[in-house]
C-alpha cells in the first residue's frame, strides 16, 4: 500500500484579535468559571474577511510553494465549513478561481458541522489511496467563522454567554499526497461514531442554537466510543502507550482537558496529579494555538494537529492521536506519524509569528466591528466593504499578498489583492 497523508499544511488566523480576558471582563462573566475555560485570544473576523479570504489566505503559501506541473495535480479541491455563504454555490468555486488552479479539477463543499474538516481529510486520502489518478494530489481547506448569535435568543443567557470569548475565526489548509512530508496517515486506523443529537446547529445561517451542556455530553461519550472503535481496528492500540501526542477537536481548552481527564480516570484510575502531568506533556503542544485563535469550527482538530507539529520535540518519528467532533453529531479518531522533516515544513511557514503579527483590537473597536459586521449577512446583495475601518489592522496584510473581500454585487462576491 503506497503511503498517503498531509504533505503541507498552513494556518490563516485571521488579522485581528482581541484578549478574551478584557472581553470576559468587560461582559461581567465569573473570573473563576472563566478562567477554567483555558482562553487567551480571540481571532475577529474583520468585515472584508469572510471564509473565503481566510481559506485562500492559508492556502496561497503552499500553492505557490509548487511548480506549474506540480500545481496542475491538485485534481480534487474540498472546502470544509459550517459558515457557507450560498445555500447552493459552493465556496469552493471562490477559492478555486483566486488560487489559480487548473479547471480539470473536482471542486465541492462539505458541510458537517465541526467534522467537515475531518470528513474532507478523509475522503482526500481515500481519493489519493484509490489510485484512479496517479500522483494526483488534493487540497483541502477548512475554513470557519464562528457565529455566538443565538436563535431565537439572548447572548445574555448565562448557559451561552461564554460562547463568545470562544468563539474565532481562521482556516486551515492542507495538501494530501502520497509524498506524506508532514504526517503520513495510520491508514485504517479509524474509529468514527455518530447519532442523533441536538446539541448545537446552526438553524438559520448567522446564529447558532443548542445546550451547552448536552453539547459537552455528546462530546465526552463520542471521545470515549471512538477510541473504542479504533482499539477494535488495531491490535494493542493503547490510549496512554500508543500516542506520543493527542489533538483534540477545541471550542475551548477547558472542554478538550475535561475529556482527557475523564479517559484517563475511567480507564486508567490515574490520581488528578498523574493525569494534569500527561496533559501537559501529550495534550497542551496541541492547544497553544487554539487557546489563541479560538474556535474555528471545521478547522478546530487540524489547528490543534498544527500546533502540536510546530510546538512538539519530533526528534524522533511520534504518533499523534486525533479526535474529531461535529455536533449533530458525527466523530472519529484516528492516528498518523510526524517526523523532523514534517516539523521543519510547518515550521519554515512561521505560523507563530503570523499570530503574533495580528492587530489587537480594543474593546470600543471590537464593538464597533460587532456593528459593522452586520451589514455583511448571508444573503446580502449589494455592498461596498470600508477596508479603511481600521486602518492599523489593514496595514497587517500589506506586502504579504493577502485576499479581501471587496465588494458583493448582485450577489456575486468581488475579492482583491492587498499588495
Amino acid at each position: 500500500m503506497i503511503s498517503v497523508g498531509i504533505e503541507a499544511i498552513n494556518v490563516f488566523g485571521g488579522t485581528a484579535y482581541l484578549d478574551v480576558m478584557e472581553l470576559a471582563k468587560h461582559r461581567n462573566l465569573a473570573a473563576t468559571r472563566f478562567e477554567n475555560l483555558l482562553l487567551s485570544e480571540k481571532s475577529v473576523a474583520l468585515p472584508y474577511e469572510d471564509p473565503i479570504t481566510l481559506g485562500v489566505n492559508a492556502a496561497k503559501p503552499i500553492v505557490d510553494a509548487l511548480s506549474e506541473e506540480e500545481k496542475s495535480r491538485i485534481e480534487l479541491l474540498i472546502t470544509c465549513t459550517e459558515s457557507g455563504i450560498d445555500f447552493g454555490k459552493s465556496m469552493s468555486t471562490y477559492m478555486h478561481h483566486y488560487l489559480d488552479l487548473d479547471r480539470n479539477c473536482r471542486l465541492f463543499e462539505i458541510k458537517q458541522a465541526c467534522y467537515s474538516g475531518t470528513a474532507g481529510l478523509q475522503m482526500a486520502v481515500n481519493f489519493v489511496l484509490s489510485q484512479t489518478s496517479p500522483e494526483a494530489k488534493a487540497l483541502v481547506i477548512a475554513s470557519d467563522i464562528s457565529r455566538f448569535l443565538i436563535a431565537g435568543g439572548d447572548i445574555s443567557v448565562e448557559e451561552w454567554s461564554y460562547a463568545e470569548p470562544s468563539g474565532g475565526a481562521g482556516a486551515v489548509a492542507f495538501l494530501v499526497s502520497d509524498n506524506p512530508h508532514v504526517f503520513q496517515m495510520d491508514v485504517g486506523a479509524n474509529g468514527y461514531y455518530g447519532y442523533e443529537v441536538m446539541d448545537t446547529c446552526r438553524p438559520i445561517p448567522d446564529s447558532e442554537a443548542g445546550y451547552a451542556d448536552l453539547s459537552l455530553l455528546s462530546y465526552l461519550d463520542c471521545c470515549e466510543q471512538t477510541f473504542l472503535e479504533y482499539q477494535k481496528r488495531v491490535e494493542n492500540a493503547h490510549y496512554q502507550k500508543t500516542f506520543q501526542y493527542l489533538c483534540f477537536h477545541t471550542p475551548f481548552g477547558g472542554m478538550v482537558k475535561g475529556a482527557h481527564r475523564s479517559m484517563m480516570r475511567k480507564w486508567f484510575k490515574m490520581k488528578p496529579d498523574m493525569i494534569e502531568s500527561d496533559f501537559q506533556n501529550r495534550v497542551v503542544p496541541g492547544l497553544n494555538y487554539c487557546q489563541r485563535v479560538g474556535n474555528i469550527m471545521g478547522a478546530s482538530v487540524l489547528l490543534s494537529l498544527v500546533s502540536t507539529i510546530d510546538q512538539g520535540d519530533f526528534q524522533e518519528p511520534k504518533r499523534i492521536g486525533c479526535f474529531s467532533y461535529g455536533s449533530g453529531c458525527c466523530s472519529e479518531f484516528y492516528s498518523g506519524v510526524v517526523t523532523a522533516r514534517g516539523k521543519e515544513h510547518v515550521r519554515q511557514l512561521e505560523i507563530e509569528k503570523q499570530l503574533n503579527e495580528r492587530y489587537r483590537l480594543s474593546m470600543d473597536e471590537y464593538d464597533a466591528l460587532f456593528k459593522e459586521n452586520e451589514m455583511v449577512k448571508f444573503g446580502t446583495k449589494n455592498i461596498k466593504l470600508d477596508l479603511n475601518l481600521i486602518p492599523g489592522a489593514l496595514d497587517i496584510h500589506r506586502g504579504k499578498q493577502r485576499l479581501v473581500l471587496q465588494e458583493i454585487r448582485d450577489f456575486h462576491r468581488k475579492y482583491g489583492w492587498i499588495e
